[in-house]
């Protein structure tokens, strides 16, 4: 196996090595979508500003030149015949029936879906991110590879600048004796579930998309947006539209 400074020049342009027949230094992106949505009902495949919500992420994904591969992990007819009318050149895996259930983790599917896919590097992400930039994207995976090993791994987050309190009342990024303006507060951040990049072997060791260092990635918040509510539908569906005007 290579060192992460071989995989950065294979990501810079230099010819990465052989070893038997098969070539490493390769980043695939996986993207798991369900058929089955508990909150957006059908939300992966359902029209958004014109497409299936699920289109976008791919054609972000697919115009990265860090990444070698896309790979859709799914149970849903819909997406895997769309991905054969529009997206042939991603890979569609289809999730085992003793991976469908509600309960089950993301971190066995993906543990599922990176024995089936070998790579170096992982990045996963989601359907419902379609604001997330593919330049947002690569600038991710190249700041990983910059600081490697000293982050192991990396996810992206969201910063906020608010006054937040825990569920006894007591204040946790601020001194509520001190009222200063709350862009002057000291940043604490959201995990927004857009990015995770990760190796299989942290995976398998902690049962965890996240290393023992992990890097934190800031994105802004409006292209962090998350399909989770049906209002988050509603809202990413006009500022799209309203994009394409």
């Amino acid at each position: 196996m290579p060192d992460m400074q071989t995989i950065i020049g294979t990501l810079l342009g230099v010819a990465p090595p052989k070893y038997g027949d098969y070539i490493l230094n390769k980043v695939v992106a996986l993207v798991p979508m369900r058929h089955h949505s508990q909150r957006v009902p059908g939300k992966n495949y359902r029209p958004l500003a014109g497409k299936p919500l699920y289109q976008y992420i791919l054609s972000t994904l697919l115009a990265c030149p860090e990444i070698s591969q896309v790979v859709v992990d799914t149970d849903s007819p819909p997406v895997i015949e769309g991905l054969r009318a529009h997206f042939p050149q991603v890979l569609a895996l289809e999730r085992p029936e003793h991976l469908r259930a509600d309960q089950v983790s993301m971190n066995e599917i993906l543990a599922y879906d990176t024995s089936q896919v070998p790579a170096d590097l992982y990045l996963q992400t989601h359907s419902t991110n379609p604001l997330l930039r593919s330049a947002t994207v690569s600038r991710a995976i190249q700041a990983l590879l910059a600081e490697y090993p000293a982050y192991d791994s990396l996810f992206s987050v969201t910063p906020l600048k608010v006054r937040l309190w825990d569920q006894l009342g007591r204040a946790i990024n601020h001194n509520p004796a001190i009222l200063i303006q709350t862009q002057d507060l000291p940043p604490v951040y959201e995990e927004n579930s857009c990015l995770y990049i990760f190796t299989r072997d942290n995976l398998l060791k902690r049962r965890n998309r996240l290393g023992e260092r992990p890097m934190l990635f800031p994105i802004d918040a409006a292209e962090a947006w998350d399909i989770d509510e049906e209002l988050d539908f509603a809202i990413t569906d006009f500022l799209m539209s309203r994009t394409a005007q």
